[in-house]
């Protein structure tokens, strides 16, 4: 069940500001509170969905394609399509996901190492 005050839900309400990259109907994007490279921002749908799992499984064909293409529009924004940049998505307990509403990362920048280090 979707937790109505997770930091998301409360970001999208506006009860808690955000340092916005970009905003329309499908998606909220900002910078990380607690950015990890040069560039980290988070992209979150609009729709109350927990994890990818449930986003592909219920949001409406709308909702996924604004979501996608909105991935493309946060990209140029930050003009880190020409030098590279990485989608990180985490999801469920095992994935590391800690807020329960579905986000993307993206990360760039610089130049990024391996996905996982061993």
């Amino acid at each position: 069940m979707y937790d109505k005050n997770n930091i998301f839900a409360k970001i999208l309400r506006g009860e808690i500001s955000s340092n916005k990259v970009y905003e329309d109907k499908f998606i909220l994007a900002f910078h990380d509170i607690n950015p990890q490279t040069k560039i980290h921002v988070l992209v979150i749908p609009k729709g109350p969905y927990i994890d990818l799992n449930d986003f592909s499984s219920n949001a409406k064909i709308e909702e996924i394609d604004g979501f996608i293409r909105g991935l493309g529009k946060v990209a140029k924004i930050l003009n880190i399509e020409e030098t590279g940049y990485r989608y990180l998505v985490n999801n469920g307990k095992n994935g590391g996901q800690e807020v329960p509403h579905m986000h993307f990362h993206i990360f760039g920048g610089e130049k990024l190492g391996k996905m996982i280090s061993k």
